[in-house]
């Protein structure tokens, strides 16, 4: 008799495009790393914001969610799912831009970050935490 391993799904939040994804996306966010005896929540909910936010306004589509620790090193990771096509980059800075420095903002708050395009459409915006 063999054993068969079952992958624990991370947990996953799926949200409407809409403006209030980003907050919905920030609870969560603090929930889960309450529930973890993570104390400081702020880069996370910052991070989890940015991204929704980007989804939001830049992506097609609901916008899934996914937070989970990273079984190498328990650094916690956002993902961030749309179907659009579109890649996030950072912006050079501007300082009369009204909008535009999230992702830099992002970057500098978070251990490494990217974007995975997936083969059925869309991509996934990650980042992991500093521990």
């Amino acid at each position: 008799m063999s054993a068969t391993a079952i992958a624990e799904v991370p947990p996953t939040l799926v949200l409407n495009p809409d403006d209030q994804a980003p907050s919905l996306a920030r609870r969560f966010l603090a929930d889960l790393f309450a529930e973890w005896g993570i104390k400081d929540d702020y880069a996370g909910r910052t991070v989890v914001c940015e991204l929704v936010t980007n989804s939001y306004r830049h992506g097609e589509g609901q916008i899934v969610v996914r937070i989970f620790r990273d079984e190498r090193d328990g650094c916690p990771v956002v993902e961030v799912w749309d179907a659009g096509e579109g890649r996030p980059e950072i912006q050079p800075e501007n300082y009369a831009a009204e909008s535009g420095r999230g992702l830099l903002l992002m970057a500098e708050l978070v251990h490494d970050w990217g974007v995975r395009p997936l083969n059925e459409g869309g991509k996934i915006v990650w980042a992991k935490l500093a521990p």
